[in-house]
C-alpha cells in the first residue's frame, strides 16, 4: 500500500510504514492523516504482517498536525469528507485540526488495540503529535541524535494524540505537568532515562539494528504477546482511550478557537516569541 505520502512494505512478516512528507516536516494535513489510518488498520488486520514499525524520513519522525495547512483553513475536498458543514461555520482553527485528528486518534486507537506489537522508530524529531503517536506505540526505539518535545504549549495548544492518556501512565503525573509546563527538549538518552523510550541506538548502526529488532519480534510468538499486551492494557485502563482521546480532541479544537492559539500561530510562522500575556 503505497500513497503519496505514507509507503507501507511488509517483508518478513514485518510491516514498515513510513511516513514521507519532508517538505512539511512528516506533518499531517488531513490526506496523509488518513492514508496513515489506513495503513495502520492494514497492517494491524493482516495476519502476515506479524510486527509494524513506525518511521519518518529525513531527519524526522512527525511534527504533528501540519500547522501550515491548518493556518490556510484546510481544503474544501479534506473539510467536507467527516463535517460537510465545517466551511460554513469555520470561525477559528479548530474544525481544521477536528478534520485531522479524527484520523490520527483513529490510528492510535488502533495500534493500542492491535494485537500485534507496534514500534516507532524515532530516527530525529518527534515533537507534538509526532512525540504523542511515538508514545502510543509499544516500543520506541531511537537514535543518538533524536530528540523528543511535548511542543503543543509553543502554539497555546492543550495537548492530543493520546500524549495526556499515555504520559502519565508511563512517566507519573510530576513528569508528565513538567513536560506541559516546561516544554523540555528530550535528547534521546534524556529520554530513555525518564521512560519514553526503550532502547537508543548509533546513528550509523539505527537502520540495522531496527532490522535485527523487528526480526527478533517477528519471530517470536506473536499470539502470545498480542494476548499479553491486552492484559497489561487492561491493567493500564487503556478501555479508557477512546473516551479520553475524544476529550482531547474536543478541547484541544475549542482552545485553537481561542486567541491563545492565533497567538502562538502567529508567532510560530514570524519566528518569535508568542506573548500570551498580552491577550
Amino acid at each position: 500500500m503505497t500513497s503519496e505520502h505514507i509507503r507501507t512494505v511488509v517483508e518478513n512478516g514485518v510491516g514498515t510504514i513510513t511516513i514521507d512528507r519532508p517538505a512539511r516536516f512528516n506533518s499531517l494535513d488531513v490526506r496523509t492523516a488518513q492514508d496513515l489510518r489506513k495503513a495502520a488498520l492494514a497492517c494491524a488486520r493482516d495476519a502476515q504482517v506479524r510486527v509494524v514499525l513506525l518511521r519518518g524520513t529525513n531527519g524526522v519522525f512527525c511534527s504533528g498536525a501540519d500547522l501550515k495547512y491548518i493556518r490556510s483553513g484546510g481544503t474544501d475536498d479534506d473539510l467536507g469528507y467527516l463535517q460537510p458543514d465545517a466551511r460554513g461555520i469555520q470561525q477559528g482553527y479548530g474544525e481544521v485540526f477536528k478534520q485531522i485528528l479524527e484520523y490520527l486518534h483513529s490510528t492510535i486507537s488502533e495500534i493500542r488495540r492491535a494485537a500485534k506489537p507496534f514500534v516507532a522508530a524515532v530516527d530525529g524529531v518527534a515533537a507534538a503529535g509526532g512525540f504523542g503517536l511515538a508514545m502510543s506505540c509499544d516500543l520506541v526505539v531511537a537514535s543518538e541524535r533524536s530528540w523528543f518535545e511535548w511542543a503543543y504549549s509553543r502554539t497555546g495548544l492543550t495537548g492530543a494524540e493520546s500524549s495526556t492518556f499515555i504520559l502519565p501512565r508511563l512517566i507519573g503525573l510530576r513528569r508528565s505537568l513538567e513536560l506541559v509546563l516546561l516544554n523540555p527538549r528530550l535528547t534521546a538518552e534524556r529520554a530513555q532515562a525518564m521512560g519514553l523510550v526503550s532502547e537508543v541506538y548509533p546513528d550509523d548502526a539505527f537502520d540495522a539494528r531496527v532490522v535485527e529488532l523487528s526480526a527478533r519480534l517477528a519471530a517470536g510468538p506473536v499470539r502470545a504477546f498480542g494476548v499479553a499486551k491486552g492484559l497489561l492494557n487492561m491493567s493500564a485502563g487503556v478501555d479508557r482511550l477512546d473516551y479520553h482521546l475524544d476529550q482531547e480532541l474536543d478541547n484541544l479544537s475549542r482552545i485553537a478557537d481561542g486567541a491563545e492559539f492565533k497567538e502562538g500561530l502567529d508567532a510560530f510562522f514570524e519566528k518569535r516569541e508568542a506573548h500570551f500575556t498580552a491577550l
